[in-house]
């Protein structure tokens, strides 16, 4: 008796979990170019991520100066919501434009997956320690990858359409 009605709970767990992804991809697909701007977070000093000499070690940076440099655990966060709508709006480039680089793309994808994993594992690290130099290494990484990461997803808009371009730039 018990276990043809677990049987039933995990079936319905299951339906209920994929219509809700489901939904969720729904209402991803349908969002417009504004309200993905819109979503880019910019009070966490990613604006100043452009500045590749602070992460490609031609300045040399304490872990301390560079976890300032992005704002610490909100800075980050936001590089990692960030990363996510970047990616919507190359999928949205994608299913709007004929002319869009499959390659670039691709890198896109790596990309911010790579930012993501940056960001969780600093973060991770954070809450059980000081400020460090493996923590260093992760936001000098999130930060070049994800500074790297807006230029491609602004070399994909530029392929893609011309109107774009303007309202992520000044975004970013």
């Amino acid at each position: 008796m018990f276990f043809p009605l677990l049987q039933i709970l995990a079936i319905t767990a299951l339906a209920v979990a994929f219509h809700g992804w489901r939904a969720s991809l729904r209402r991803r697909n349908s969002r417009s170019w504004d309200s993905m701007v819109a979503r880019l977070r910019l009070d966490c000093g990613t604006q100043r991520l452009n500045d590749e000499s602070a992460w490609n070690g031609r300045l040399q940076l304490t872990p301390q100066e560079q976890w300032q440099l992005v704002r610490g655990a909100f800075g980050l966060w936001a590089m990692f919501e960030n990363a996510g709508v970047m990616m919507e709006m190359a999928d949205y480039a994608a299913r709007n434009s004929e002319s869009v680089d499959s390659e670039l793309l691709a890198t896109l994808r790596a990309d911010a997956m790579q930012i993501r994993v940056y960001v969780l594992s600093a973060l991770c690290k954070y809450a059980f320690s000081q400020v460090n130099e493996s923590i260093g290494m992760n936001v000098a990484r999130a930060a070049s990858a994800y500074s790297e990461m807006a230029t491609r997803t602004t070399a994909l808009l530029q392929a893609s359409g011309q109107q774009m371009v303007p309202s992520f730039v000044a975004a970013m």
